[in-house]
């Protein structure tokens, strides 16, 4: 049975120093912990510990490293998520354009286009609540001029609405003879539809940890994006193998917005980031040492 009670912030601090995380700044420390959740902090201190059991800490463990991994995090989020809002806007706008021409504007309610019924009905679900929770102007004009219209709105009305989990699933539910799928995949640098639906997948996760302030910097993501061997514009010579680790998922990012957004700024902001806390160990994030200097990079 559970029999822990609550902690004061001065009984943690303590409790921390006796396991031997340095804490020379107790102001600070009070600061910090009075903000940010005990539980939320430990996941930057958890790897600073050699004993996980009894929480022992290992030698020269600082608190003012674990503050830098969490603020490093924090802005490394932020970055994400600028850069994911123009993938998903770009994918939003050529799914639209692509299938409401391919057939209709209702083409997303259209089960004889997609492989997995079962699943197109679990993502129209969320659509709706999507669309029904909208306080947007033109979807409150559409219902009133079109009331007896059951249907959804269109597309180039019903997607402005929906987000990126659910326009990844539409896309990657799609069958594989559609031929907006290939023309999308192409578009966006992926030559056809195997690769880029493992790509928007894994954005969509690292996108809802960017909105659920999740921890990214050492996570280990799930699902692994198939690669292209020979990719039609730049990419990184040496391809990394461990796809759970970030760096895999920041490079396929970088190259989708060097396609979306030529002029884009992500290689010198993210290493501006890593210049600036330089206690942060990029190897945690899965980079390459020599990272700075890949075609896809530079």
């Amino acid at each position: 049975m559970y029999d822990k009670q609550s902690f004061t912030i001065e009984q943690h601090i303590k409790q921390l120093q006796q396991r031997g995380l340095a804490i020379t700044n107790e102001q600070l420390a009070i600061h910090y912990l009075s903000h940010v959740s005990y539980y939320r902090l430990a996941g930057y201190w958890w790897p600073m510990q050699s004993d996980k059991e009894k929480h022992i800490f290992k030698p020269n463990s600082k608190f003012e490293d674990v503050v830098a991994l969490y603020n490093f995090d924090r802005e490394l989020r932020i970055l994400l998520f600028d850069v994911i809002e123009k993938i998903e806007i770009s994918l939003r706008t050529k799914l639209i354009y692509h299938l409401s021409h391919e057939f209709d504007p209702w083409w997303f309610q259209n089960t004889n286009i997609f492989e997995n019924s079962g699943a197109l009905i679990e993502t129209l679900a969320s659509i709706k609540e999507e669309v029904d929770r909208s306080k947007d102007i033109f979807i409150k004009e559409h219902k009133q001029k079109y009331k007896d219209d059951l249907r959804f709105p269109p597309a180039w009305k019903t997607l402005e609405l929906t987000s990126f989990g659910s326009l990844s699933k539409l896309y990657g539910n799609l069958k594989n003879t559609i031929n907006a799928k290939d023309t999308i995949a192409k578009e966006l640098g992926a030559v056809n539809h195997t690769y880029l639906p493992s790509w928007l997948q894994s954005i969509a996760q690292i996108r809802n940890y960017c909105a659920h302030h999740s921890r990214l910097w050492n996570k280990n993501l799930p699902g692994a994006p198939k690669l292209l061997s020979k990719p039609p514009y730049k990419w990184v010579n040496d391809v990394p193998t461990d796809n759970q680790k970030l760096y895999i998922h920041l490079c396929i990012m970088k190259y989708l917005i060097n396609i979306i957004a030529p002029e884009n700024s992500f290689s010198v902001k993210l290493i501006d980031l890593l210049a600036k806390y330089p206690s942060v160990d990029p190897n945690a994030l899965g980079m390459k040492p020599d990272w700075t200097n890949e075609p896809l990079w530079k």
